[in-house]
């Protein structure tokens, strides 16, 4: 077990994570989903300004998945890690 916290669960096939495993982990993901929604009905007649709203937090959104998964990020052919 490592250090770091885990709150999503590795995929079983390919590269990235899964579905969130902890509290904290649906936390990020539906607030991520409510201000991506909530920006795309206040910003849809202004593209650029949603495009620079949704991007960076895209962005912190891998970057905390991909420090918080279960195992890292790797890719995976399906076997029990």
């Amino acid at each position: 077990m490592s250090d770091r916290p885990e709150w999503f669960a590795a995929k079983r096939y390919g590269y990235g994570c899964g579905v969130p495993c902890s509290w904290q982990g649906w936390l990020i993901l539906t607030s991520y989903m409510a201000i991506v929604v909530g920006a795309s009905i206040a910003f849809e007649d202004k593209p650029l300004i949603l495009v620079s709203i949704v991007a960076p937090l895209t962005i912190l959104l891998l970057i905390a998945c991909a420090k918080t998964t279960r195992g890292g990020w790797c890719w995976r052919w399906g076997s029990r890690d």
